[in-house]
């Protein structure tokens, strides 16, 4: 699973977006509300959800030691 796979990735720009503008919304409610709307398998749901918190992750002065 890659990033490189088209509506994966616009499943990801969409996620981002939309956490940007609303940054109160839930991460997880967000990635269901993208695999309905992107038409993703349970798996990429999955890898996105991994992808997000690895990104959260790296950006908080924890992650970055």
């Amino acid at each position: 699973m890659s990033l490189g796979e088209p509506h994966v990735k616009r499943a990801l720009d969409w996620i981002v977006d939309r956490l940007t503008e609303h940054p109160h919304l839930k991460r997880s409610e967000v990635i269901d509300e993208a695999s309905r709307q992107f038409d993703l398998t349970p798996v990429e749901a999955d890898f996105l959800y991994r992808h997000l918190q690895e990104l959260a992750q790296s950006k908080s002065p924890r992650g970055s030691s």
